[in-house]
């Protein structure tokens, strides 16, 4: 056994270099995102200053060598602000796209797999959901339950799960039927069993790939709430708060915008360029052994 387990090793490195190699555009914003996180994560030490200390005596200071993107109208330090909101509107993206994933994918599983009155009820709820552009569905539900860092989250989560729900239903409907789907209830294994050991592990792909393209839309819902102060609550920091309180100085002071701006583009860009990359080395028609 310690002898398989070591032979397959080499194995996984080498497609994990050929994807490195092929990829360079996923590797680079796999990179990139990489860096984004680290910074979140590091906000604590790695901030120059507190991200909610005021100076009214740096009421929107330009850039210099002290604060190296500039102060805010309350004269805090953006670059330490900028630090801090990275997690919140992370870990927002991530947890709401995560979530959407395991609900949406799970519904998706169960209409394909089961059909008929399950399949049309639950593809009947998705297609409603889908008939709402997402910022739209977001904001209604921020608005009922209240701008909290859970409902936020719960706010994206609901308006990505539509669509985890169609792909995952798609190869579902092809799978039910296959050989080793009807060879395992041959040998008595429940439905439910079925799908966790048999289905769900052969759509992952496709799973996967769409979170990290409806990433970017997280983060860009996310900040879009929080512009229009249905996000977390001040002070805490967030990019999309950010962009909101430099708005008035926009034109005085473009840096209160700019720069939170250029942190969601970088992350938007770095997170389409791993789905892009990960959608071509899955799909068997561009993916070269």
């Amino acid at each position: 056994m310690t002898a398989a387990a070591v032979a397959t090793r080499p194995s996984g490195l080498r497609r994990l270099g050929r994807f490195a190699r092929k990829q360079k555009a996923a590797t680079f914003g796999l990179a990139v995102l990489f860096a984004m996180i680290l910074c979140a994560v590091l906000a604590p030490w790695i901030s120059p200053y507190d991200p909610n200390e005021q100076n009214i005596l740096l009421n929107l200071a330009a850039p210099s060598a002290e604060h190296w993107f500039g102060n805010d109208t309350f004269g805090r330090d953006t670059l330490s602000r900028i630090l801090w909101g990275a997690r919140v509107s992370l870990f927002v993206a991530f947890s709401s796209i995560l979530l959407a994933m395991v609900v949406g994918g799970m519904l998706g599983v169960v209409a394909g797999y089961f059909g008929g009155r399950t399949d049309r009820a639950i593809m009947a709820v998705m297609d409603v959901l889908l008939s709402f552009p997402s910022l739209v569905m977001g904001l209604l539900v921020v608005a009922v339950l209240g701008p909290t860092l859970t409902n936020l989250i719960l706010a994206i989560a609901f308006t990505a799960v539509a669509p985890f729900a169609r792909i995952a239903r798609a190869p579902t409907l092809s799978l039910r039927n296959r050989e080793f789907v009807d060879a395992a209830r041959s040998f008595g294994m429940s439905d439910w069993r079925i799908i966790l050991r048999r289905i769900l592990p052969n759509i992952a792909d496709e799973v996967v790939v769409l979170g990290t393209l409806w990433l970017a839309t997280a983060v860009r819902t996310e900040a879009s709430l929080s512009f229009i102060g249905l996000g977390v609550r001040p002070p805490t920091p967030t990019w999309g708060g950010m962009i909101r309180d430099g708005f008035e100085n926009m034109l005085d002071s473009p840096w209160l915008v700019v720069m939170p701006s250029l942190a969601i583009l970088a992350v938007m860009i770095a997170l389409n360029m791993i789905g892009d990359g990960l959608r071509d080395a899955t799909d068997p028609r561009l993916r070269q052994e």
